[in-house]
């Protein structure tokens, strides 16, 4: 059926049957979740696509018959969306549910409560970033006030490494002092040097031979 209705038609049935239809802002809210939704690139990208999608919006919401006054308030606002306009505190959303429900996820941070849905963002919760719960949006709607605005994200400052002191070192042992290598001259002149005569040798004087007895005696010394 999606495919012989105008985007129009698509949006006021969506506004229609997804809001209790009691106001303009609650209609508002779930058209720009329709938009966030075609302008995302996990969903399709046309408005009757996006609701048309099947298990993301009521059933029968392209189908069933529109019987009560909220269909005129339905259509009027479906213009506003299709022209621009957008719920400011919807934000950047591209999901809701019926306010009051309640899940275990831990990446739902709620945006507002509106036309009897809650509104949120899937994000993850982080260290200086907490989500928002659905509890504070839906007070703040009973109260009509405003959501409280969210705080600046704050990453937790990165620990300080402190440099230890290095151990002291033990002084080492005083070393005796080196002997100078500076040779002193005295002003004295050294001893003089005195060389003794050696006595000469003494010869003992031979004795002279004895004259030959004979002429043998001759002959054999020769």
């Amino acid at each position: 059926m999606s495919a012989r209705m105008s985007s129009l038609e698509c949006m006021q049935r969506v506004m229609y049957f997804e809001s209790n239809r009691s106001s303009d802002d609650g209609m508002l809210a779930v058209g720009t979740v329709v938009m966030n939704r075609v302008k995302s690139d996990d969903f399709p990208d046309s408005v009757c696509a996006v609701v048309g999608q099947k298990n993301q919006f009521a059933p029968g919401v392209l189908s069933k018959p529109m019987t009560d006054s909220g269909k005129p308030r339905a259509l009027r606002m479906a213009k506003q969306v299709l022209r621009g306009k957008r719920h400011p505190g919807v934000g950047e959303a591209r999901f809701f549910h019926t306010a009051g429900y309640s899940f275990r996820y831990t990446n739902m941070h709620y945006m507002l409560m509106a036309g009897g849905n809650s509104f949120y963002v899937k994000r993850r919760a982080e260290p200086g970033r907490p989500n928002r719960s659905q509890e504070i949006v839906i007070a703040a709607a009973k109260a009509n006030r405003a959501v409280p605005s969210e705080p600046p994200h704050t990453r937790p400052a990165a620990p300080v490494m402190v440099a230890s002191a290095a151990p002291s070192r033990p002084a080492a042992p005083s070393r005796p002092a080196a002997p100078s290598r500076d040779v002193v001259f005295g002003s004295a002149s050294p001893p003089p040097i005195t060389f003794q005569p050696r006595p000469a040798p003494v010869l003992a004087a031979m004795p002279a031979p004895a004259s030959p007895a004979s002429i043998e005696e001759l002959i054999a010394l020769n």
